[in-house]
């Protein structure tokens, strides 16, 4: 029997009280003010490197985002500042023409204190359709999307500063941090037996349980026979590649890698110093924890390591599989900490879930049946789908309850600056 898509969003959109709905809305947006609190207007505005975002900007386009897809489609509406549209649209094209990305450090106007008040007046904007009953099902649906979006940004706003802060020659803190000790946890090997596991997650809004549209369609797959090591390779395991000449030895890495470990004189994980003793930390500089969770490294670089010690880069499907009803056990943005830290564990896979993003040797791309999301939406994970990689697990930036076993983030092989560290596998002897 076809069910409209109307009748989906307003099956699922009824299982989400409004009350519950607006009271994580004002969370989550409060969040992402309190973590630009400790900078300054001039903090604000910088943008390191055109990957990279202001601060300032990520405020103003996860507004923009509410206010274009939750308020503007109702009648009549007119929206807060029109002239705006341009700057903090982000690559949305069917919408309209985007300031762009490599510039939008450029935009000292409008200034922070102006980006508040639009956060505010958006804020309440929303408050008054939630207070009047006119959130109807796709506005829900679409407020629900911008909630896990601006949690994505929350990540992103501490990563960009980050960068740069240590860009600039003072390399000033974010702020104050408190990160605990890391205790020890032996290097172990968990086999897994050949087997056909479901991955993926059930399509939103059909699914009552939110996942983004390139988590699905969930589907069977079958996973060879291999093992996975039980926590990410740490700080000490790291230093011992670089002692070995791993930066200095092309047959650990891939071609495009090498070119650029050479171009970019790369020699150690960025915000390693170059005695290999310290990292620049939100925190400003701290000793280099070696029990902790190696993090900053691009995929070439995980790549690498993985090869440098016999071992390889799990798939997306191998750690999925391992990942499956096991508890979020890692570091979140939540714990404050700000930065990874490793844990002990009674047994079995530990910290698959927080501290460090996970390369995967896996290409992001569609799975089988999938689907973008209807309408401009539509944009939001499907066109990236070439030249990038999986990601899996989460961060100390991410935000707790976040990710999902199924989540699939994804950069480019090249990036540096997310909290991404890496997992070996191996197959199966």
């Amino acid at each position: 029997m076809h069910i409209s898509t109307a009748a989906l969003l307003r099956s699922t959109t009824a299982r989400t009280a409004p009350a519950s709905l607006a009271q994580r809305f004002s969370a989550v947006r409060a969040r992402s003010v309190a973590l630009a609190a400790p900078l300054s207007a001039e903090d604000a505005m910088v943008q390191s490197m055109p990957d990279a975002s202001p601060a300032k900007w990520h405020l103003a386009h996860t507004s923009w985002f509410f206010e274009h897809f939750v308020l503007a489609p109702q009648p009549g509406y007119r929206p807060l500042h029109a002239d705006w549209q341009l700057l903090f649209n982000s690559y949305y094209t069917s919408v309209g023409p985007a300031h762009a990305r490599a510039r939008r450090g450029l935009l000292s106007r409008p200034s922070l204190a102006q980006v508040l008040d639009y956060r505010a007046a958006v804020d309440e904007r929303i408050a008054a359709r939630f207070a009047a009953g006119t959130m109807d099902a796709e506005a829900r649906r679409h407020l629900i999307l911008g909630l896990q979006h601006e949690q994505q940004h929350q990540e992103l706003l501490l990563t960009d500063i980050k960068h740069a802060l240590w860009c600039n020659p003072l390399q000033p803190a974010y702020r104050e941090l408190q990160v605990p000790a890391s205790t020890v946890l032996p290097l172990g090997w968990i086999d897994s037996a050949e087997r056909i596991v479901e991955v993926g997650a059930g399509a939103w809004p059909q699914h009552a349980q939110f996942a983004y549209d390139n988590e699905s369609p969930r589907h069977r797959v079958l996973v060879p026979a291999h093992r996975l090591a039980n926590r990410p390779v740490n700080n000490h395991e790291y230093r011992g590649f670089i002692e070995a000449g791993g930066y200095r030895e092309p047959r650990w890495w891939l071609s495009q890698g090498w070119e650029l470990c050479q171009a970019e004189g790369w020699r150690q994980p960025l915000y390693w110093d170059a005695q290999c003793q310290r990292e620049f930390t939100l925190g400003g500089w701290r000793a280099l924890d070696p029990h902790a969770p190696v993090c900053h490294l691009g995929y070439y670089e995980a790549d690498a390591y993985a090869r440098w010690a016999g071992a390889r880069l799990p798939t997306e499907f191998e750690w999925e599989a391992a990942a499956a009803g096991v508890p979020l056990d890692g570091h979140f943005a939540d714990d404050d900490h700000l930065h990874p830290c490793g844990a002990a564990a009674a047994g079995g896979m530990a910290q698959l879930f927080g501290d460090v993003w996970e390369w995967t040797s896996s290409a992001y791309a569609p799975y089988p049946g999938f689907q973008p999301l209807p309408g401009s939406l539509g944009e939001y994970n499907g066109k990236f789908m070439c030249g990038q990689y999986v990601l899996r697990g989460g961060s100390c930036a991410t935000p707790r309850g976040h990710v999902r076993a199924s989540y699939r983030n994804f950069f480019a092989p090249s990036a540096r600056w997310q909290f991404a560290g890496l997992r070996l596998a191996r197959d199966a002897a």
